[in-house]
């Protein structure tokens, strides 16, 4: 029967913990001898809680160890997705762009690029209203998490009603 420290390790626990098994004690640990018919009720007690603590102690390091990992990834999908954005706005501007020369075939340069402009400014006038509009509608006060509370105020005021 394997202990608590012989645990096999669960692929993938070593990479994210530096090589180290968090099921393992820590390096320079001695293992608490074993509770012999001599071990009182509180040593045993002790032990376990020891034994707990450390037992915790590893899966925070582990927790920290996994959420920085994931962390890096979500960086790098960030830094992809501005990326991506700012692609977006370049092409933006060269379909303005070449829109804009396309009008030029059949008007003087300046009144293609204006026509361009006002399309833009109609685009930017409608996603403004819509925009405010909604803002409008939003509540930033949780209604009803704030009922909730008064209701466990009520409650811890009077608990018997």
């Amino acid at each position: 029967m394997a202990t608590l420290y012989e645990r096999p390790r669960t692929p993938g626990r070593e990479d994210l913990t530096g090589g180290r098994n968090p099921m393992s004690p820590p390096t320079g640990a001695h293992l608490p001898p074993e509770p012999g018919p001599e071990s009182s009720v509180g040593d045993v007690i002790g032990e376990i809680a020891q034994d707990l603590t450390g037992l915790v102690r590893d899966e925070i390091n582990l927790a920290k160890a996994e959420l920085k990992e994931e962390a890096a990834k979500a960086g790098k999908a960030g830094g992809m997705l501005a990326g991506a954005g700012y692609a977006g706005h370049l092409l933006v501007l060269f379909v303005s762009l070449t829109v804009m020369f396309a009008f030029a075939h059949v008007v003087d340069i300046a009144w293609a690029a204006l026509i361009v402009t006002a399309l833009w400014a109609a685009v930017a006038a409608v996603l403004y209203t819509v925009g405010r509009k909604r803002l409008r509608d939003v509540n930033l006060k949780p209604e009803r998490t704030v009922e909730t509370l008064k209701e466990d105020a009520a409650w811890a005021r009077h608990p018997t009603n």
